[in-house]
């Protein structure tokens, strides 16, 4: 195909004027691949730019931002028929990158240009909110996703993640649980929790490792249930440790149902969405992923099936 491309990369504008993302992009050019780069200025954007990729034969397609890029091109991705869906990189350029830091993504930009554009690919999961939403990383309710919408742009730009944690503290005294029944196939919870993690990732909110035992590729979601007992130390504690804590409740489910007495918001990889009740189910293998093959998410039998695909 004349027109065929390597890679088109979806980068967030606001990293327009980036000189060391524009020489990683320039080398990999004076390498030999063709890389086509597009910036978003509003949402709407990716979806154009990702038919354009299809058209111009592209077998990987690399989100260039934060946790919000990666799920707005996810999304769009979960829309194509899944033997149309080309490979999805990562170009971490965001505040926290929690899923580039789980997987194993180097920040350095030419690294990580490098893999996002010649890695083995893998499939990975991904979840299904509510039969139209879909996150890769981790959708988090309660007291996590409202401290992470109302952190301040200009502490996260100086903190990066550890704004977060810093402005959450600062918020103590506004703390509430919610109050919500949790069900799925083998597990079933009501109670008031602070925060509640549904993983396919590890982390979230710039850090916080809520599902450390999480897998990519399992056909597994992990669920952490943070409750509202003795909250201030359960809530260090999870930012601090992977060990067990008798107030966390986890489980591992591929499918689970979440009824609130009041309405509650799903922080879906930056994505919020708001309501009373939710289903969540994950969807195996659902998009192709160029991943280190050192990623510490993958499941020891993806580490030896991992195949590329660079066209």
């Amino acid at each position: 195909m004349a027109n065929h491309c390597h890679a088109l990369a979806i980068i967030n504008g606001k990293n327009a004027g980036n000189e060391l993302l524009r020489q990683a992009i320039n080398d990999l050019r004076d390498a030999g691949y063709r890389l086509e780069v597009r910036l978003t200025w509003e949402s709407s954007d990716t979806g154009r730019y990702l038919q354009e990729a299809l058209q111009l034969g592209a077998s990987t397609v690399i989100a260039g931002g934060g946790d919000g890029t990666i799920n707005q091109i996810v999304n769009q991705l979960a829309g194509l028929d899944p033997e149309q869906r080309p490979a999805l990189g990562i170009l971490p350029l965001g505040t926290a990158n929690d899923f580039a830091t789980s997987v194993g993504i180097p920040e350095d930009l030419a690294s990580a240009l490098h893999l996002a554009v010649t890695a083995p690919v893998t499939p990975v999961d991904i979840i299904c909110v509510n039969h139209k939403h879909y996150f890769i990383n981790m959708a988090t309710g309660g007291f996590g996703p409202r401290i992470t919408s109302q952190t301040p742009a200009k502490l996260k730009a100086a903190l990066g993640g550890v704004s977060y944690l810093l402005h959450g503290l600062s918020q103590v005294d506004t703390l509430k649980a919610d109050h919500f029944t949790l069900s799925c196939e083998d597990f079933n919870w009501q109670g008031d929790a602070l925060v509640v993690g549904i993983g396919n990732g590890r982390q979230a909110g710039g850090g916080q490792r809520l599902c450390p035992g999480a897998l990519i590729d399992d056909g597994l979601m992990d669920i952490s249930i943070i409750t509202a007992r003795e909250w201030l130390p359960t809530l260090m504690h999870t930012l601090t440790s992977d060990d067990e804590n008798p107030n966390i409740i986890r489980t591992r489910s591929k499918s689970v149902e979440i009824h609130a007495e009041h309405e509650m918001t799903f922080n879906l990889d930056g994505e919020p969405l708001s309501g009373n009740r939710f289903t969540m189910s994950l969807i195996p293998q659902a998009i192709p992923c160029r991943l280190p093959a050192t990623c510490p998410l993958l499941s020891e039998h993806s580490h030896h099936s991992t195949t590329d695909s660079l066209g």
